[in-house]
Protein backbone atom coordinates (compact mmCIF):
# COMPACT_ATOMS: atom_id res chain seq x y z
CA UNK A 1 0.00 0.00 0.00
CA UNK A 2 1.25 3.75 -1.19
CA UNK A 3 2.52 5.90 1.61
CA UNK A 4 0.72 9.03 3.23
CA UNK A 5 2.03 11.71 1.79
CA UNK A 6 1.73 15.70 3.06
CA UNK A 7 3.09 18.67 1.92
CA UNK A 8 3.94 21.58 3.63
CA UNK A 9 3.56 24.81 1.67
CA UNK A 10 5.32 28.01 2.22
CA UNK A 11 5.31 31.35 0.16
CA UNK A 12 9.36 31.62 0.85
CA UNK A 13 12.10 30.72 2.90
CA UNK A 14 11.97 31.06 6.74
CA UNK A 15 8.09 30.59 7.03
CA UNK A 16 9.01 27.60 9.40
CA UNK A 17 8.20 24.89 7.11
CA UNK A 18 11.42 22.61 7.87
CA UNK A 19 10.86 23.60 11.92
CA UNK A 20 7.15 22.36 11.37
CA UNK A 21 8.26 19.36 9.35
CA UNK A 22 10.63 18.51 12.60
CA UNK A 23 7.93 19.09 14.95
CA UNK A 24 5.24 16.96 13.31
CA UNK A 25 8.14 14.06 13.39
CA UNK A 26 8.84 14.72 17.12
CA UNK A 27 4.89 14.49 18.28
CA UNK A 28 4.65 11.16 15.91
CA UNK A 29 7.71 9.68 17.61
CA UNK A 30 6.56 10.61 20.72
CA UNK A 31 3.20 8.68 19.86
CA UNK A 32 5.33 5.59 19.12
CA UNK A 33 5.52 5.86 15.17
CA UNK A 34 8.80 4.75 13.80
CA UNK A 35 10.42 8.32 12.24
CA UNK A 36 13.25 9.04 10.59
CA UNK A 37 15.13 12.23 8.98
CA UNK A 38 15.23 11.06 5.11
CA UNK A 39 16.74 14.62 4.06
CA UNK A 40 17.29 18.15 6.09
CA UNK A 41 18.57 21.01 4.93
CA UNK A 42 18.96 23.17 8.44
CA UNK A 43 20.20 26.63 6.78
CA UNK A 44 22.51 26.86 9.91
CA UNK A 45 19.43 27.94 11.78
CA UNK A 46 20.21 26.23 14.97
CA UNK A 47 16.67 26.18 16.29
CA UNK A 48 16.37 23.67 13.11
CA UNK A 49 18.73 21.80 13.99
CA UNK A 50 18.44 21.45 17.63
CA UNK A 51 14.47 20.41 17.08
CA UNK A 52 16.39 17.29 14.81
CA UNK A 53 18.29 16.08 17.62
CA UNK A 54 17.28 12.48 19.15
CA UNK A 55 15.61 11.38 15.90
CA UNK A 56 17.09 9.22 13.70
CA UNK A 57 18.92 10.39 10.54
CA UNK A 58 18.98 8.08 7.09
CA UNK A 59 22.74 8.53 6.23
CA UNK A 60 23.20 10.43 2.69
CA UNK A 61 25.06 9.08 -0.10
CA UNK A 62 28.13 10.44 -1.61
CA UNK A 63 27.94 11.60 -5.11
CA UNK A 64 31.22 13.09 -7.53
CA UNK A 65 29.83 16.22 -9.57
CA UNK A 66 32.77 18.19 -11.58
CA UNK A 67 35.47 17.22 -9.23
CA UNK A 68 33.20 18.11 -5.79
CA UNK A 69 31.94 15.38 -3.57
CA UNK A 70 28.08 16.08 -2.58
CA UNK A 71 25.91 14.53 -0.17
CA UNK A 72 22.62 12.99 -1.40
CA UNK A 73 19.29 12.07 -0.17
CA UNK A 74 19.48 8.18 -0.04
CA UNK A 75 15.93 6.74 -1.24
CA UNK A 76 17.27 3.05 -1.71
CA UNK A 77 18.50 3.51 2.33
CA UNK A 78 15.11 4.69 3.64
CA UNK A 79 13.55 1.96 1.74
CA UNK A 80 15.74 -0.65 3.54
CA UNK A 81 15.23 0.70 6.59
CA UNK A 82 11.80 1.14 5.98
CA UNK A 83 10.26 3.02 8.83
CA UNK A 84 6.76 4.41 8.92
CA UNK A 85 7.31 7.70 8.42
CA UNK A 86 10.19 9.93 6.95
CA UNK A 87 10.70 13.56 6.53
CA UNK A 88 11.84 14.72 3.68
CA UNK A 89 12.98 18.60 3.24
CA UNK A 90 13.43 20.29 -0.16
CA UNK A 91 10.77 19.23 -2.43
CA UNK A 92 11.80 20.83 -5.49
CA UNK A 93 15.49 19.70 -4.96
CA UNK A 94 17.39 18.85 -8.55
CA UNK A 95 19.92 16.23 -7.46
CA UNK A 96 23.12 15.94 -9.38
CA UNK A 97 23.99 13.63 -12.38
CA UNK A 98 24.46 9.70 -11.50
CA UNK A 99 21.68 9.08 -9.30
CA UNK A 100 18.86 7.01 -9.92
CA UNK A 101 16.33 9.94 -9.99
CA UNK A 102 16.94 13.65 -11.11
CA UNK A 103 14.60 15.21 -8.65
CA UNK A 104 13.82 14.91 -5.07
CA UNK A 105 9.92 14.42 -5.63
CA UNK A 106 10.51 11.33 -7.71
CA UNK A 107 12.64 10.31 -4.23
CA UNK A 108 10.05 10.61 -2.51
CA UNK A 109 7.70 9.19 -4.83
CA UNK A 110 10.30 5.86 -4.51
CA UNK A 111 9.51 6.23 -1.11
CA UNK A 112 5.97 6.15 -1.18
CA UNK A 113 5.64 3.59 -2.94
CA UNK A 114 7.34 1.66 -0.23
CA UNK A 115 4.63 2.23 1.92
CA UNK A 116 6.19 4.66 3.70
CA UNK A 117 4.97 7.69 4.68
CA UNK A 118 6.43 11.57 3.68
CA UNK A 119 6.42 14.67 5.10
CA UNK A 120 7.84 17.06 2.98
CA UNK A 121 8.48 21.05 2.34
CA UNK A 122 8.47 23.42 -0.41
CA UNK A 123 7.71 26.84 -1.26
CA UNK A 124 4.77 28.44 -4.02
CA UNK A 125 7.37 29.52 -6.08
CA UNK A 126 8.82 26.44 -7.17
CA UNK A 127 5.49 25.25 -8.80
CA UNK A 128 5.94 24.59 -12.72
CA UNK A 129 3.20 26.68 -13.78
CA UNK A 130 3.47 29.65 -11.63
CA UNK A 131 7.64 29.89 -12.97
CA UNK A 132 6.75 33.09 -15.62
CA UNK A 133 4.24 34.48 -12.60
CA UNK A 134 7.19 34.23 -9.95
CA UNK A 135 9.20 35.95 -12.09
CA UNK A 136 6.84 38.83 -13.14
CA UNK A 137 6.12 39.53 -9.47
CA UNK A 138 10.05 39.10 -7.98
CA UNK A 139 12.07 39.56 -10.86
CA UNK A 140 14.16 36.22 -9.69
CA UNK A 141 13.79 33.28 -12.40
CA UNK A 142 13.31 30.45 -10.08
CA UNK A 143 15.33 27.47 -11.56
CA UNK A 144 14.48 24.58 -9.53
CA UNK A 145 10.56 23.43 -10.15
CA UNK A 146 8.39 20.54 -9.36
CA UNK A 147 5.47 19.60 -11.56
CA UNK A 148 1.79 20.84 -9.65
CA UNK A 149 0.81 17.24 -9.93
CA UNK A 150 2.58 16.33 -6.77
CA UNK A 151 0.40 18.84 -5.09
CA UNK A 152 -2.64 17.04 -6.66
CA UNK A 153 -1.46 13.26 -5.60
CA UNK A 154 -0.61 14.60 -1.81
CA UNK A 155 -3.13 13.00 0.37
CA UNK A 156 -2.92 17.00 2.12
CA UNK A 157 -1.51 19.91 1.79
CA UNK A 158 -0.77 22.58 4.54
CA UNK A 159 0.18 26.13 4.36
CA UNK A 160 2.76 27.37 6.86
CA UNK A 161 2.25 31.09 6.76
CA UNK A 162 3.75 34.15 8.14
CA UNK A 163 3.07 37.61 6.91
CA UNK A 164 5.63 39.94 5.57
CA UNK A 165 6.06 41.81 8.97
CA UNK A 166 7.23 39.00 10.45
CA UNK A 167 9.37 37.56 7.96
CA UNK A 168 11.30 40.49 7.56
CA UNK A 169 11.93 40.87 11.38
CA UNK A 170 13.16 37.00 11.22
CA UNK A 171 15.56 37.59 8.47
CA UNK A 172 16.75 41.01 10.70
CA UNK A 173 17.82 38.82 13.71
CA UNK A 174 19.77 36.23 11.28
CA UNK A 175 17.14 33.41 11.62
CA UNK A 176 16.88 33.02 7.70
CA UNK A 177 20.09 33.77 6.41
CA UNK A 178 24.08 35.24 7.47
CA UNK A 179 23.74 38.63 8.65
CA UNK A 180 25.94 39.81 5.41
CA UNK A 181 22.86 38.60 3.15
CA UNK A 182 20.09 40.31 5.19
CA UNK A 183 20.04 43.69 3.47
CA UNK A 184 20.83 42.69 -0.09
CA UNK A 185 17.72 39.99 0.65
CA UNK A 186 15.25 42.88 2.08
CA UNK A 187 15.87 45.17 -0.69
CA UNK A 188 15.36 42.48 -3.88
CA UNK A 189 13.13 39.10 -3.25
CA UNK A 190 12.12 39.77 0.60
CA UNK A 191 11.07 43.01 0.25
CA UNK A 192 7.22 43.23 1.87
CA UNK A 193 5.50 43.62 -1.07
CA UNK A 194 6.75 41.17 -2.95
CA UNK A 195 6.53 38.40 -0.38
CA UNK A 196 3.07 39.86 -0.04
CA UNK A 197 2.27 38.53 -3.84
CA UNK A 198 3.83 35.50 -2.80
CA UNK A 199 1.78 34.71 0.25
CA UNK A 200 -1.40 35.75 -1.85
CA UNK A 201 0.20 33.08 -4.62
CA UNK A 202 0.26 30.41 -1.58
CA UNK A 203 -3.74 31.09 -0.03
CA UNK A 204 -4.67 31.12 -4.00
CA UNK A 205 -3.05 27.94 -4.88
CA UNK A 206 -4.39 25.84 -1.45
CA UNK A 207 -7.83 27.19 -2.19
CA UNK A 208 -7.77 26.02 -5.62
CA UNK A 209 -6.22 22.71 -4.31
CA UNK A 210 -8.89 22.51 -1.51
CA UNK A 211 -11.75 22.91 -3.96
CA UNK A 212 -10.55 20.58 -6.59
CA UNK A 213 -10.59 17.93 -4.01
CA UNK A 214 -13.91 18.81 -2.84
CA UNK A 215 -14.99 18.71 -6.68
CA UNK A 216 -13.43 15.25 -7.39
CA UNK A 217 -15.34 13.87 -4.22
CA UNK A 218 -18.86 15.08 -5.39
CA UNK A 219 -18.70 14.66 -8.58
CA UNK A 220 -19.18 11.09 -10.43
CA UNK A 221 -17.25 10.03 -13.71
CA UNK A 222 -20.05 9.94 -15.73
CA UNK A 223 -20.98 13.92 -14.61
CA UNK A 224 -17.01 14.92 -15.43
CA UNK A 225 -17.81 13.51 -18.98
CA UNK A 226 -20.63 15.34 -19.52
CA UNK A 227 -18.59 18.57 -19.29
CA UNK A 228 -15.52 17.89 -20.22
CA UNK A 229 -13.45 20.41 -21.92
CA UNK A 230 -9.89 20.82 -24.30
CA UNK A 231 -7.66 22.52 -24.59
CA UNK A 232 -5.44 22.75 -26.96
CA UNK A 233 -2.09 25.47 -27.16
CA UNK A 234 -0.22 26.87 -30.37
CA UNK A 235 3.37 27.00 -30.03
CA UNK A 236 6.28 27.78 -31.85
CA UNK A 237 9.85 27.25 -31.18
CA UNK A 238 10.65 30.54 -29.08
CA UNK A 239 11.07 30.45 -25.48
CA UNK A 240 7.86 32.59 -25.15
CA UNK A 241 6.02 29.68 -25.73
CA UNK A 242 7.11 28.18 -22.57
CA UNK A 243 4.72 31.29 -20.93
CA UNK A 244 2.21 30.43 -23.00
CA UNK A 245 1.97 26.70 -22.31
CA UNK A 246 2.06 27.85 -18.50
CA UNK A 247 -1.32 30.28 -18.64
CA UNK A 248 -2.67 27.87 -20.78
CA UNK A 249 -1.85 24.64 -17.88
CA UNK A 250 -3.08 27.42 -15.30
CA UNK A 251 -6.52 27.78 -17.05
CA UNK A 252 -6.43 23.88 -17.77
CA UNK A 253 -6.43 23.21 -14.25
CA UNK A 254 -9.77 25.61 -13.33
CA UNK A 255 -11.66 24.17 -16.50
CA UNK A 256 -10.50 20.40 -15.00
CA UNK A 257 -10.06 19.92 -18.61
CA UNK A 258 -6.86 18.24 -20.73
CA UNK A 259 -4.65 20.21 -22.63
CA UNK A 260 -2.56 19.79 -25.75
CA UNK A 261 -0.06 20.78 -27.40
CA UNK A 262 0.41 21.75 -30.91
CA UNK A 263 3.57 22.69 -33.06
CA UNK A 264 3.01 22.89 -36.95
CA UNK A 265 6.71 22.39 -38.81
CA UNK A 266 6.60 23.98 -42.32
CA UNK A 267 7.69 20.54 -44.71
CA UNK A 268 11.48 20.45 -45.45
CA UNK A 269 12.39 23.15 -42.72
CA UNK A 270 15.38 23.56 -40.54
CA UNK A 271 15.82 24.45 -37.15
CA UNK A 272 18.29 27.21 -35.80
CA UNK A 273 20.29 25.79 -32.93
CA UNK A 274 18.48 28.51 -30.72
CA UNK A 275 15.25 27.10 -32.05
CA UNK A 276 15.88 23.43 -31.68
CA UNK A 277 16.75 24.36 -28.05
CA UNK A 278 13.67 26.16 -27.41
CA UNK A 279 11.40 23.07 -28.59
CA UNK A 280 13.90 21.03 -26.77
CA UNK A 281 12.77 22.61 -23.66
CA UNK A 282 9.19 22.85 -24.82
CA UNK A 283 8.33 19.53 -25.02
CA UNK A 284 10.19 18.97 -21.86
CA UNK A 285 7.55 21.36 -19.94
CA UNK A 286 4.69 19.29 -21.70
CA UNK A 287 5.98 16.35 -19.99
CA UNK A 288 6.37 17.66 -16.53
CA UNK A 289 2.96 19.41 -17.03
CA UNK A 290 1.18 16.20 -18.15
CA UNK A 291 0.57 18.04 -21.37
CA UNK A 292 -0.05 15.63 -24.80
CA UNK A 293 2.73 17.15 -27.60
CA UNK A 294 2.04 17.29 -31.10
CA UNK A 295 3.98 18.00 -33.99
CA UNK A 296 2.20 18.18 -37.82
CA UNK A 297 4.40 18.91 -40.99
CA UNK A 298 1.98 21.38 -43.38
CA UNK A 299 2.15 24.51 -45.52
CA UNK A 300 -0.81 25.45 -43.95
CA UNK A 301 -1.20 26.03 -40.60
CA UNK A 302 -5.25 26.83 -39.95
CA UNK A 303 -5.89 23.52 -41.58
CA UNK A 304 -3.93 22.06 -39.09
CA UNK A 305 -5.40 23.11 -36.09
CA UNK A 306 -8.46 22.70 -37.39
CA UNK A 307 -7.89 18.79 -38.36
CA UNK A 308 -6.59 18.83 -34.33
CA UNK A 309 -9.80 20.77 -33.16
CA UNK A 310 -11.92 17.78 -34.59
CA UNK A 311 -9.64 15.04 -33.92
CA UNK A 312 -9.10 15.85 -30.06
CA UNK A 313 -12.71 17.11 -29.19
CA UNK A 314 -10.69 20.24 -28.54
CA UNK A 315 -12.94 23.50 -26.88
CA UNK A 316 -10.72 25.77 -25.98
CA UNK A 317 -7.50 27.18 -28.27
CA UNK A 318 -4.50 28.87 -26.71
CA UNK A 319 -2.59 31.23 -28.94
CA UNK A 320 0.20 34.07 -28.25
CA UNK A 321 -0.11 37.34 -29.32
CA UNK A 322 0.44 37.24 -33.03
CA UNK A 323 2.95 38.99 -34.75
CA UNK A 324 1.96 41.25 -37.37
CA UNK A 325 2.74 40.45 -40.52
CA UNK A 326 1.15 43.40 -42.62
CA UNK A 327 1.43 42.24 -46.03
CA UNK A 328 -0.08 38.93 -45.24
CA UNK A 329 -2.94 40.41 -43.82
CA UNK A 330 -3.42 42.49 -46.54
CA UNK A 331 -3.74 39.37 -48.59
CA UNK A 332 -5.04 36.88 -46.61
CA UNK A 333 -6.37 38.54 -43.46
CA UNK A 334 -4.84 38.43 -40.10
CA UNK A 335 -4.30 35.10 -38.78
CA UNK A 336 -6.75 35.05 -36.07
CA UNK A 337 -9.50 35.96 -37.50
CA UNK A 338 -8.92 33.11 -40.41
CA UNK A 339 -8.33 31.24 -37.04
CA UNK A 340 -11.70 32.24 -35.57
CA UNK A 341 -13.49 31.65 -39.49
CA UNK A 342 -11.85 27.94 -39.29
CA UNK A 343 -13.01 27.01 -36.19
CA UNK A 344 -16.85 28.26 -35.45
CA UNK A 345 -17.95 26.90 -31.32
CA UNK A 346 -14.80 26.47 -30.50
CA UNK A 347 -13.64 29.36 -27.81
CA UNK A 348 -10.06 30.94 -29.17
CA UNK A 349 -8.04 33.14 -25.96
CA UNK A 350 -5.08 35.43 -27.00
CA UNK A 351 -2.45 35.18 -23.65
CA UNK A 352 -0.97 38.26 -23.31
CA UNK A 353 2.71 38.65 -22.00
CA UNK A 354 1.98 40.15 -18.92
CA UNK A 355 5.99 41.81 -18.72
CA UNK A 356 4.87 44.03 -20.89
CA UNK A 357 2.35 45.41 -19.10
CA UNK A 358 3.91 48.11 -17.32
CA UNK A 359 3.65 50.47 -20.74
CA UNK A 360 0.17 50.81 -19.34
CA UNK A 361 1.01 52.96 -17.10
CA UNK A 362 3.15 55.19 -18.89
Amino acid sequence: MRGRFRILLGAAAGVGKTYRMLLEGRQADAEGVDVVIGYLEPHDRPETAALAEGLEIVPRKRLEHQGIVLEEMDADAIVRRAPELALIDELAHTNPPGGLHQKRYQDIEQVLEAGIDVISTVNVQHLESLNDTVFELTGVRVRETFPDRILDEADEVVLVDLSPQELQERLRAGKVYPQSRVETALTNFFRADRLGALRQLAVRELSEDVEARRETAVIDRAAQQAILERILVLVTPQPSSQRLLRRAWRSAQRLSADIDVLWVRRPGASLPEDQTVALAALRRLAQILGAHFLEEESDDVIASVRATVVDRGTTYVYIGTPERRRLEELVRGSFLSRLIEALPGVDIRIAADRSRRRGLDQ
